[in-house]
């Protein structure tokens, strides 16, 4: 980094702590926030948010582990993502941690209307056992054309999200119940302030990039099911998890409806009950709605801003839209440099 490398205006001349707050509760914000408190020791951390789990985008989610190419993130990068978040849930589904975290791997298909061009993405190698579907196996859906078959990760965020905070308070962490309306208001409390707000991010840093997808899924009591069936338009899917299975879903962009919509609920036991005929005869345990943070590609970057007369630097994580499980602990660790590149710059009497 050049000498004349800009500095982030922070005011530490007796400091032995820096003061960092992390905004989100869900599986970013916990991620970031477990990410920075375990690996730098000099970061005082408080995760502030006004919802936490089981009330949080992230509880709604299914949580399997898979991925979809962003058109503005490098490849590469992207790869990096899903591996880090991989081998991070890999390796909690076979370690004791396993049941209270929720890992679980999941093995099953994902099925395409039409053969896509690209038959071996990017992550292929990265799951486990990846290979294209038989004949045999794609006579079961007569409407699909081509499959991929492999073994991959579920996470359950309504006990991965109170694992993390566990996690987060161990390494010092701390946490606050708070809505937070402005970035400014915590200026005078935090020296680096990192922003996984999500769907939030569209009023609190002016973000217009971001927008809702409107999410409704179902629970059944189906353990007769074991393995996953996804459509690849991302629209019907069915994912066995520990307690219960999975059904979905909706996609609906610029809706802020929360409450459930008993023709959705229709149209998703239609459509999975069409993959998987013995779904019909399941009960429903719940239903529930998420919104999605949407954007074309998560923001994972650093800026400075102006608050009450010096340069804050602020970290922002947030937009991975339906992908928040699968990419936070790779996005996370990319946030986790943005904290140590900001903490370079602090004036060396900081550190001492």
């Amino acid at each position: 980094m050049s000498s004349k490398a800009p500095r982030c205006g922070l005011t530490f001349s007796r400091m032995k702590t820096v003061r960092v707050a992390v905004v989100g509760a869900g599986v970013i914000g916990f991620s970031t926030a477990v990410r920075i408190a375990e690996a730098l020791p000099i970061c005082s951390v408080t995760l502030l948010a006004e919802k936490f789990s089981p009330d949080t985008t992230s509880d709604v989610a299914a949580g399997i582990v898979l991925a979809q190419e962003f058109p503005d993130i490098p490849l590469e990068r992207q790869r990096r993502w899903f591996k880090d978040g991989f081998d991070h849930f890999f390796a909690i589904a076979h370690s004791e941690d396993a049941p209270e975290a929720g890992i679980m791997m999941c093995s099953g298909c994902q099925i395409f209307r039409e053969a896509p061009a690209n038959m071996k993405p990017y992550w292929s190698d990265i799951v486990i056992g990846y290979r294209p579907m038989t004949d045999r196996e794609l006579k079961r859906f007569p409407n699909h054309k081509f499959g991929q078959a492999f073994t991959t990760l579920k996470c359950e965020c309504s006990s991965y999200l109170p694992w993390l905070e566990k996690r987060f308070r161990k390494a010092g962490g701390r946490v606050e119940q708070r809505r937070v309306n402005s970035l400014q208001e915590l200026s005078n409390d935090f020296d680096i302030i990192v922003n996984c707000t999500g769907l939030g991010s569209k009023t609190l840093v002016g973000d217009d990039q971001v927008q809702p997808i409107r999410g409704q899924v179902l629970k059944m009591d189906a353990p007769w099911l074991k393995h996953f069936i996804r459509d690849v338009d991302g629209m019907t899917y069915i994912y066995p998890g520990i307690h219960s299975v999975t059904i979905g879903g909706t996609r609906q962009v610029e809706d802020m409806r929360l409450h459930v919509d008993e023709g959705d609920s229709r149209s998703i036991l239609e459509r999975c009950s069409r993959l998987e005929p013995s779904l019909r005869k399941a009960k429903v345990l719940y239903q529930s709605v998420g919104l999605r943070p949407g954007r074309r590609s998560p923001r994972v970057e650093r800026e400075l801003v102006q608050m009450g007369g010096r340069q804050v630097p602020v970290v922002h994580n947030y937009g991975h839209g339906g992908w928040g499980v699968s990419f936070s602990w790779g996005t996370s660790l990319d946030a986790l440099g943005l904290v140590r590149q900001c903490l370079q710059e602090i004036p060396l009497q900081a550190k001492l």
